[in-house]
């Protein structure tokens, strides 16, 4: 098989190594089918020729002729390949299925752990193909392992067999054997190979499609666009469709080309026993045959090298190497932040205006390491935040986004995201979010579904989960992005007294992105963002006084 990637093909080497065991039992039971499967066609053709030409000589020769050793070989052989083939699949299943299992967690950590422009750019019905579709398609780089083990004692097998008929007959079917070896990488290569690579991004292709239409179906819905959609997911549906089509087709071709080569093997094999008797001759004519078969492990495995291989370099893009930045905030250091110059630090509240589009949320989003910082943006403990990892940024940062995502699972899921928690303080967290009354009256409470992405949930209270849940982690900074955006002003009002309640309690620091007036009132100081500089760093200044919106 092709190589695949370095790290991902570190990851699979590990759990090869891991599941070696079960692995080796898989490979013994291949060979053991190949031989036990070679020899029992083999036997069977001798024993039925035998059998017939004994009849035809007559009663005699009928008498004679010893019919029970063939026959209990043939029913010991035919039970030891049936024995030896239950073993293989449940060992290199078992195998491959543990991996894969182990496999998942480690991607999805280096999928959290990689920097944010790549985490974070990979769409969800991306990351579902590659980490379902893609980690599937990796199970042959596993399951095939004894599919060499079973060519080799396969072929072995049949060259003795067909041996015993005629020394040149041997040599002639491993000739054969590896003609068709030859002409079945050819055409894997050139056909199968391909098509299995485009099958694995049509995959994700259509996933990622289908995915986006999802996420917005209410909008497509409000403007009568279903057709379009539909017509849209059509399209990556009919990619996908051909490329399997052009894999099932170059299967079919391996399979045309296997016949012909079991033909040929038969052609060279049968003269080769010329002056052998009629029994030896069908012994070595079924083991060419057993030989060919032999292969066919082989022949799958390479039908599916092409999405395996494809596979693996998509899942090597996605276990990129962890961000190597090892510069961490001292743990007596200030937690200052210096933004333009301006010193900020706990309990001191600064809020973010400006407007759509300045760079607010670009500009926390690089701090609580959401996206790469730029060098000389800000300052965190006297240290540029560029040379700080963003995993050592984030733990200083309570942060609730303006774009709320919510897992498909409960209340209580969803804000223990934010860490460990009694349910006293989830309580507390719901309280200060003015949704403790909406949860309350829940029959389910804190174990109530929320559904994908929060859809049992109205806006605000999606909204207002986050704002609950950004709580409940204990940090220096607390980071909202319009918190209360979409709130009515009652609600508001509670979100806001309950937040300047907590903020002085815990003597935690504030920076808060907002439109509204309402919220920035709560802050020390106001800073205006004004947009991007040529090189990307967010401009900003200063704001001392506030005009309502």
């Amino acid at each position: 098989m092709t190589a695949h990637p370095a790290r991902i093909g570190a990851l699979i080497a590990a759990q090869r190594q891991a599941q070696r065991t079960r692995l080796r039992i898989a490979a013994a039971g291949g060979a053991i089918v190949a031989v036990a499967a070679t020899c029992l066609l083999g036997l069977s053709g001798w024993f039925i020729t035998g059998a017939a030409i004994a009849g035809v000589a007559g009663s005699a020769a009928v008498q004679t002729f010893n019919y029970l050793m063939p026959s209990a070989t043939i029913r010991l052989l035919a039970i030891l390949r049936t024995a030896a083939r239950y073993i293989e699949r449940v060992a290199g299943h078992e195998a491959a299925l543990k991996a894969l299992a182990r496999l998942r967690p480690q991607l999805f950590d280096a999928l959290a752990s990689a920097p944010p422009a790549q985490a974070l750019a990979l769409s969800s019905g991306e990351a579902s193909a590659r980490l379902v579709q893609d980690v599937d398609a990796v199970q042959t780089l596993f399951v095939r392992l004894s599919a060499p083990w079973a060519l080799g004692a396969g072929a072995v097998s049949a060259a003795l067999l067909a041996g015993m008929a005629s020394p040149l007959a041997g040599p002639m079917l491993l000739l054969a054997m590896g003609v068709s070896g030859i002409g079945a990488v050819v055409i894997g290569r050139r056909l199968a190979a391909p098509a299995g690579r485009d099958v694995q991004i049509a995959t994700g292709d259509l996933k990622d499609r289908l995915a986006a239409l999802e996420a917005v179906s209410p909008e497509l819905k409000a403007y009568g666009l279903g057709r379009w959609a539909a017509s849209e997911a059509t399209q990556a549906a009919a990619a996908l469709d051909r490329a399997q089509i052009a894999l099932t087709q170059a299967g079919g071709w391996m399979a045309a080309w296997q016949t012909v080569a079991t033909a040929l093997a038969v052609a060279a094999v049968i003269p080769a026993t010329f002056g052998a008797d009629l029994p030896m001759t069908a012994l070595a004519a079924l083991a060419a045959v057993t030989g060919i078969e032999s292969a066919a492990g082989l022949v799958g495995a390479l039908q599916q090298n092409g999405a395996a291989v494809e596979a693996a370099r998509r899942l090597d893009a996605l276990a990129s190497e962890p961000d190597l930045r090892r510069t961490q905030v001292p743990a007596d250091a200030s937690l200052a932040l210096t933004f333009d110059e301006a010193r900020l630090e706990p309990p001191l509240r600064l809020g973010l205006i400006g407007p759509s589009g300045s760079g607010k949320t670009t500009l926390v989003e690089r701090l609580v390491g959401l996206r790469d910082a730029l060098p000389d943006e800000a300052r965190l403990g006297g240290l540029d935040i560029a040379d700080i990892a963003p995993g050592d940024r984030r733990r200083l940062f309570a942060y609730a986004a303006q774009d709320v995502r919510l897992i498909d699972g409960t209340i209580r899921d969803n804000l223990l995201l934010a860490g460990p928690a009694d349910e006293e303080t989830l309580w507390r967290a719901l309280e200060d979010a003015a949704l403790v009354e909406r949860v309350r009256t829940d029959p389910a409470g804190l174990d109530a579904r929320v559904g994908p992405n929060g859809e049992r949930l109205s806006g605000g209270e999606r909204r207002r989960l986050g704002l609950a849940r950004a709580y409940l982690r204990p940090a220096p900074w607390l980071v909202l992005d319009e918190p209360t955006e979409g709130l009515d002003a009652a609600t508001e009002a509670l979100v806001l007294t309950a937040l300047d309640r907590r903020l002085k309690q815990a003597n935690q620091g504030l920076i808060l992105v907002s439109h509204r007036p309402a919220p920035t009132r709560l802050c020390d100081r106001v800073m205006r963002v004004e947009g991007l500089s040529v090189g990307g760093a967010v401009r900003l200044t200063s704001a001392r006084e506030l005009t309502p919106a």
